[in-house]
Protein backbone atom coordinates (compact mmCIF):
# COMPACT_ATOMS: atom_id res chain seq x y z
CA UNK A 1 0.00 0.00 0.00
CA UNK A 2 1.24 3.36 -0.63
CA UNK A 3 0.55 6.03 1.47
CA UNK A 4 -0.18 9.42 -0.41
CA UNK A 5 2.16 12.45 0.22
CA UNK A 6 4.51 9.91 2.03
CA UNK A 7 8.21 11.58 2.05
CA UNK A 8 10.79 9.88 0.63
CA UNK A 9 13.66 9.82 2.10
CA UNK A 10 15.33 11.95 5.25
CA UNK A 11 16.68 14.53 3.41
CA UNK A 12 13.14 15.05 1.91
CA UNK A 13 12.08 16.46 5.33
CA UNK A 14 14.33 18.99 5.93
CA UNK A 15 13.33 22.53 5.79
CA UNK A 16 9.30 23.32 6.64
CA UNK A 17 10.68 23.82 10.42
CA UNK A 18 7.55 25.24 12.19
CA UNK A 19 6.86 29.23 13.31
CA UNK A 20 5.82 29.15 16.69
CA UNK A 21 4.83 32.38 19.00
CA UNK A 22 6.84 33.03 22.34
CA UNK A 23 3.85 33.82 24.85
CA UNK A 24 6.27 34.23 27.75
CA UNK A 25 9.68 35.00 27.33
CA UNK A 26 8.67 39.04 27.33
CA UNK A 27 5.51 38.85 28.79
CA UNK A 28 2.96 41.41 28.16
CA UNK A 29 5.61 43.33 26.02
CA UNK A 30 3.20 44.70 23.22
CA UNK A 31 4.84 42.67 20.78
CA UNK A 32 4.54 39.48 19.04
CA UNK A 33 7.42 37.57 18.71
CA UNK A 34 8.21 33.77 16.69
CA UNK A 35 11.00 31.84 16.76
CA UNK A 36 12.18 29.13 13.80
CA UNK A 37 12.48 25.70 15.63
CA UNK A 38 15.02 24.97 12.92
CA UNK A 39 16.40 22.23 16.02
CA UNK A 40 13.50 19.85 14.13
CA UNK A 41 15.56 19.58 10.80
CA UNK A 42 16.58 16.08 11.03
CA UNK A 43 20.18 16.71 11.42
CA UNK A 44 19.35 18.93 14.20
CA UNK A 45 19.45 22.66 12.84
CA UNK A 46 19.40 25.15 10.48
CA UNK A 47 22.58 23.88 8.77
CA UNK A 48 20.88 21.10 7.38
CA UNK A 49 19.11 23.39 4.67
CA UNK A 50 22.67 24.64 3.57
CA UNK A 51 24.57 21.23 3.37
CA UNK A 52 21.76 19.94 1.45
CA UNK A 53 22.16 22.94 -1.03
CA UNK A 54 25.64 22.70 -1.52
CA UNK A 55 25.68 18.92 -1.96
CA UNK A 56 23.04 18.49 -4.27
CA UNK A 57 24.35 21.54 -6.36
CA UNK A 58 27.14 19.75 -6.71
CA UNK A 59 26.55 16.57 -7.59
CA UNK A 60 23.92 17.63 -10.40
CA UNK A 61 26.86 19.73 -11.71
CA UNK A 62 29.27 16.87 -11.30
CA UNK A 63 31.84 18.57 -9.12
CA UNK A 64 31.35 15.29 -6.60
CA UNK A 65 30.07 11.88 -7.76
CA UNK A 66 29.67 8.89 -5.20
CA UNK A 67 32.25 7.53 -3.48
CA UNK A 68 34.21 11.05 -3.29
CA UNK A 69 35.37 12.66 -0.22
CA UNK A 70 33.93 15.62 1.02
CA UNK A 71 36.15 17.70 3.73
CA UNK A 72 34.99 20.71 5.61
CA UNK A 73 35.77 22.73 8.69
CA UNK A 74 33.04 23.16 11.53
CA UNK A 75 32.58 24.06 14.67
CA UNK A 76 29.65 21.16 15.16
CA UNK A 77 25.61 22.09 13.08
CA UNK A 78 27.20 22.18 9.98
CA UNK A 79 29.28 19.25 10.24
CA UNK A 80 26.44 17.40 11.27
CA UNK A 81 24.57 18.39 8.65
CA UNK A 82 26.89 17.71 5.75
CA UNK A 83 27.94 14.28 7.60
CA UNK A 84 23.65 13.11 7.35
CA UNK A 85 23.36 14.58 3.98
CA UNK A 86 27.38 12.41 2.57
CA UNK A 87 25.82 9.21 4.39
CA UNK A 88 22.62 9.27 2.24
CA UNK A 89 24.27 10.15 -0.71
CA UNK A 90 27.18 7.35 -0.15
CA UNK A 91 29.72 9.95 -0.20
CA UNK A 92 32.94 9.94 2.59
CA UNK A 93 33.11 12.69 4.68
CA UNK A 94 35.76 14.59 7.00
CA UNK A 95 34.80 17.20 9.62
CA UNK A 96 38.07 19.22 10.25
CA UNK A 97 37.08 20.57 14.27
CA UNK A 98 38.54 22.48 17.40
CA UNK A 99 38.81 21.93 20.75
CA UNK A 100 35.65 23.99 21.68
CA UNK A 101 33.76 21.63 19.62
CA UNK A 102 31.53 19.54 21.76
CA UNK A 103 31.99 15.90 22.52
CA UNK A 104 28.38 14.76 21.66
CA UNK A 105 28.55 16.94 18.65
CA UNK A 106 31.46 14.69 17.66
CA UNK A 107 30.07 11.28 18.83
CA UNK A 108 27.64 12.28 16.24
CA UNK A 109 29.44 13.08 13.52
CA UNK A 110 30.95 9.88 14.13
CA UNK A 111 27.63 7.95 14.69
CA UNK A 112 26.95 9.20 10.82
CA UNK A 113 30.56 8.09 9.41
CA UNK A 114 32.47 10.94 9.44
CA UNK A 115 35.81 10.99 9.88
CA UNK A 116 36.82 13.88 12.79
CA UNK A 117 39.86 15.92 12.83
CA UNK A 118 40.88 17.82 15.78
CA UNK A 119 43.04 20.75 15.32
CA UNK A 120 45.14 21.21 18.56
CA UNK A 121 46.58 24.47 17.65
CA UNK A 122 44.99 27.73 17.06
CA UNK A 123 46.72 29.90 13.95
CA UNK A 124 49.87 31.55 14.67
CA UNK A 125 48.44 35.22 13.26
CA UNK A 126 45.24 35.43 14.65
CA UNK A 127 44.97 33.41 17.32
CA UNK A 128 42.17 31.58 16.48
CA UNK A 129 40.98 28.20 15.79
CA UNK A 130 39.53 28.66 12.37
CA UNK A 131 42.25 29.90 9.87
CA UNK A 132 43.69 26.67 11.11
CA UNK A 133 41.04 24.47 10.52
CA UNK A 134 40.94 26.01 7.05
CA UNK A 135 44.68 25.62 6.65
CA UNK A 136 44.05 21.80 7.64
CA UNK A 137 40.94 21.16 4.84
CA UNK A 138 43.61 23.10 2.57
CA UNK A 139 46.51 20.45 3.42
CA UNK A 140 44.08 17.22 3.16
CA UNK A 141 42.30 18.26 -0.30
CA UNK A 142 45.76 18.01 -1.22
CA UNK A 143 46.64 14.80 -0.39
CA UNK A 144 43.04 13.00 -0.95
CA UNK A 145 42.26 12.19 -4.55
CA UNK A 146 38.79 13.05 -5.50
CA UNK A 147 38.14 15.41 -2.62
CA UNK A 148 36.09 18.42 -2.23
CA UNK A 149 35.53 21.62 -0.14
CA UNK A 150 31.72 22.62 0.31
CA UNK A 151 32.85 26.06 1.59
CA UNK A 152 30.36 27.21 3.31
CA UNK A 153 32.09 30.43 3.69
CA UNK A 154 31.92 31.50 0.29
CA UNK A 155 29.47 29.16 -1.79
CA UNK A 156 26.43 30.83 -2.75
CA UNK A 157 24.58 27.57 -2.48
CA UNK A 158 24.77 28.13 1.43
CA UNK A 159 22.87 32.06 1.69
CA UNK A 160 20.72 30.71 -1.96
CA UNK A 161 19.23 27.34 0.98
CA UNK A 162 17.85 30.35 2.94
CA UNK A 163 16.04 32.06 0.42
CA UNK A 164 13.37 29.81 1.45
CA UNK A 165 13.63 29.77 5.15
CA UNK A 166 12.88 33.27 4.65
CA UNK A 167 9.93 32.46 2.06
CA UNK A 168 8.31 29.86 5.03
CA UNK A 169 8.52 32.62 7.31
CA UNK A 170 7.38 35.55 5.46
CA UNK A 171 3.93 32.62 4.40
CA UNK A 172 3.33 31.88 7.65
CA UNK A 173 2.79 35.48 8.56
CA UNK A 174 1.54 36.76 5.45
CA UNK A 175 4.35 39.29 4.52
CA UNK A 176 3.69 40.92 8.02
CA UNK A 177 7.75 40.85 9.40
CA UNK A 178 8.60 44.31 10.76
CA UNK A 179 12.31 42.79 12.35
CA UNK A 180 14.56 39.57 11.30
CA UNK A 181 16.86 38.76 14.28
CA UNK A 182 19.53 36.76 12.61
CA UNK A 183 22.82 35.02 14.31
CA UNK A 184 25.82 35.69 12.16
CA UNK A 185 28.74 33.01 11.27
CA UNK A 186 29.26 31.85 8.03
CA UNK A 187 26.93 34.56 7.26
CA UNK A 188 24.78 32.31 4.70
CA UNK A 189 21.41 32.55 6.80
CA UNK A 190 21.58 36.37 6.97
CA UNK A 191 22.44 37.13 3.14
CA UNK A 192 20.13 34.47 2.08
CA UNK A 193 17.23 35.90 4.04
CA UNK A 194 18.45 39.84 2.72
CA UNK A 195 18.19 38.60 -0.73
CA UNK A 196 14.83 37.22 -0.51
CA UNK A 197 13.16 40.35 1.25
CA UNK A 198 14.95 42.44 -0.87
CA UNK A 199 13.34 40.75 -3.47
CA UNK A 200 9.86 40.47 -2.60
CA UNK A 201 10.23 44.12 -1.43
CA UNK A 202 9.40 43.17 2.67
CA UNK A 203 9.14 46.46 4.88
CA UNK A 204 11.57 44.14 6.87
CA UNK A 205 14.06 45.46 8.96
CA UNK A 206 17.30 43.20 9.41
CA UNK A 207 19.24 42.89 12.40
CA UNK A 208 21.90 40.76 12.61
CA UNK A 209 23.21 39.23 16.25
CA UNK A 210 27.07 39.15 16.37
CA UNK A 211 29.42 37.76 19.26
CA UNK A 212 31.65 40.24 20.78
CA UNK A 213 35.27 38.87 19.86
CA UNK A 214 33.71 38.41 16.31
CA UNK A 215 35.09 40.36 13.46
CA UNK A 216 32.04 39.91 10.69
CA UNK A 217 30.73 43.48 11.09
CA UNK A 218 33.88 45.35 12.50
CA UNK A 219 34.42 44.42 15.51
CA UNK A 220 37.57 44.07 17.45
CA UNK A 221 38.61 40.01 17.63
CA UNK A 222 38.88 38.56 21.05
CA UNK A 223 37.99 35.00 22.04
CA UNK A 224 34.82 33.26 22.02
CA UNK A 225 33.68 30.34 23.78
CA UNK A 226 30.68 29.56 21.44
CA UNK A 227 30.55 27.81 18.90
CA UNK A 228 29.06 28.51 16.18
CA UNK A 229 28.79 32.18 16.12
CA UNK A 230 30.76 35.01 15.31
CA UNK A 231 34.03 34.48 13.15
CA UNK A 232 37.44 35.62 13.41
CA UNK A 233 37.77 36.10 9.76
CA UNK A 234 34.87 37.99 7.85
CA UNK A 235 33.39 35.86 5.42
CA UNK A 236 33.26 36.16 1.61
CA UNK A 237 29.73 35.85 2.23
CA UNK A 238 29.44 38.76 3.73
CA UNK A 239 28.21 42.12 2.10
CA UNK A 240 28.30 45.34 3.75
CA UNK A 241 24.59 45.92 3.35
CA UNK A 242 23.37 42.58 4.77
CA UNK A 243 21.56 43.81 8.00
CA UNK A 244 20.04 47.41 8.86
CA UNK A 245 22.28 46.95 12.42
CA UNK A 246 24.39 44.61 14.15
CA UNK A 247 23.59 43.77 17.64
CA UNK A 248 26.72 42.26 19.81
CA UNK A 249 26.39 39.61 21.96
CA UNK A 250 28.42 38.51 24.92
CA UNK A 251 29.61 34.24 25.95
CA UNK A 252 27.59 35.24 29.23
CA UNK A 253 24.61 36.41 27.14
CA UNK A 254 24.02 33.81 25.14
CA UNK A 255 24.17 31.73 28.13
CA UNK A 256 21.49 33.49 29.61
CA UNK A 257 18.82 33.78 26.60
CA UNK A 258 19.46 29.55 26.57
CA UNK A 259 18.55 29.17 30.09
CA UNK A 260 15.54 31.77 29.81
CA UNK A 261 14.08 30.07 26.19
CA UNK A 262 14.14 26.54 27.96
CA UNK A 263 12.60 28.25 31.81
CA UNK A 264 10.31 30.49 30.17
CA UNK A 265 9.26 28.66 26.81
CA UNK A 266 10.50 25.28 27.33
CA UNK A 267 12.64 25.21 24.30
CA UNK A 268 16.35 23.49 24.57
CA UNK A 269 18.62 25.71 22.20
CA UNK A 270 22.00 26.30 21.37
CA UNK A 271 24.03 29.39 21.44
CA UNK A 272 23.12 30.77 18.82
CA UNK A 273 19.88 30.78 19.49
CA UNK A 274 20.33 32.36 22.81
CA UNK A 275 22.32 35.20 21.42
CA UNK A 276 19.16 36.04 19.48
CA UNK A 277 16.94 36.55 22.42
CA UNK A 278 19.21 39.52 23.34
CA UNK A 279 17.90 41.53 20.01
CA UNK A 280 14.57 42.15 20.39
CA UNK A 281 15.24 42.68 24.33
CA UNK A 282 17.28 45.38 23.05
CA UNK A 283 14.83 46.73 20.85
CA UNK A 284 12.46 46.84 23.03
CA UNK A 285 14.37 49.12 25.36
CA UNK A 286 15.01 51.60 22.89
CA UNK A 287 12.51 51.99 20.45
CA UNK A 288 8.71 51.31 20.04
CA UNK A 289 8.35 47.61 19.05
CA UNK A 290 6.45 46.58 16.26
CA UNK A 291 3.38 44.71 17.03
CA UNK A 292 4.08 41.56 14.72
CA UNK A 293 6.38 39.99 13.11
CA UNK A 294 9.99 39.33 15.44
CA UNK A 295 11.31 36.33 14.25
CA UNK A 296 14.05 34.79 15.76
CA UNK A 297 15.80 30.93 14.87
CA UNK A 298 16.35 28.30 17.42
CA UNK A 299 18.54 25.59 16.87
CA UNK A 300 20.59 23.11 19.95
Amino acid sequence: MIVENMNEGILSVIGNTPLVKLTKIFGSSGFNLFAKLESLNPGGSVKDRSALRIVEDALAIGLIRPGDTIIESSSGNMGIGLAQVCAYYGLCFICVVDPKTTRLNIDILKAFGATVEVVSTSNSQTGDFLQARLDLVEKLRKEIDRSFWPDQYRNLANPMAHHRTMHEIAGALNGEVDLLFCATSTCGTIRGCAEYIRAHRLRTRIYAVDAVGSVIFGGQFAKRLIPGHGAAVRPELYQPDLADECIQVTDLQCVIGCRRLVREEAILAGGSSGAGMRGPRRSSRTGSPPTTGWCASTAP
